[in-house]
């Protein structure tokens, strides 16, 4: 389940895709009617892989959380977030056992439900755990090293100047 580019824009209803980024905002493609708006950079927007739900022990990641619904329903659609409010808080309790009831709301537990049917109907939900590519860790690592020998060069660089005496200037 690849949600990168998928966004949750703030008063705007349904999911956004990430298409193209502008000096001054980004387009985005609505998953609900295909279509594109320019969003600002005031704008208030959540990019899905980075939103996480409250349980008693940590904050559990949504992809967790839509991964776990995705087994559940094995890939198919869920319940609807306009069924009963105490519907929808015993399925999301047997998808996430340890929720936090104070903190998480029946509006984000239909919400949550909402952006699985959403994704589920366009083919971008997976139960599937991701598989890390070890070329991707290798490559990750040698650019951290890269990184650190540029940073290490930097700080060298400053460190000489700095320890270079000024010439002195006649007045």
């Amino acid at each position: 389940m690849n949600v990168e580019k998928i966004l949750a824009i703030s008063g705007k209803p349904g999911l956004y895709e990430l298409k193209i980024q502008t000096r001054s905002g980004f387009v985005a493609e609505s998953l609900l009617d295909g279509k594109k708006i320019t969003v600002g950079m005031k704008s208030n927007v959540s990019l899905l892989s980075e939103i996480s739900m409250y349980t008693h022990s940590e904050e559990k990641p949504l992809v967790e959380i839509l991964r776990a619904i995705a087994v559940k329903e094995n890939e198919g659609p869920t319940i609807s977030h306009k069924e009963d409010p105490a519907k929808l808080i015993a399925y999301f309790s047997q998808i996430v056992p340890n929720y936090d009831e104070d903190r998480v709301y029946p509006s984000d537990i239909k919400k949550v439900l909402n952006w699985y049917n959403m994704l589920q109907a366009k083919g971008m939900v997976s139960k599937e755990e991701p598989k890390i590519d070890p070329s991707d860790s290798e490559l990750a690592m040698q650019n951290a090293e890269a990184v650190k020998e540029q940073v290490v060069e930097e700080v060298k660089k400053k460190k000489e100047t700095a320890e270079k005496p000024k010439a002195k200037t006649k007045k």
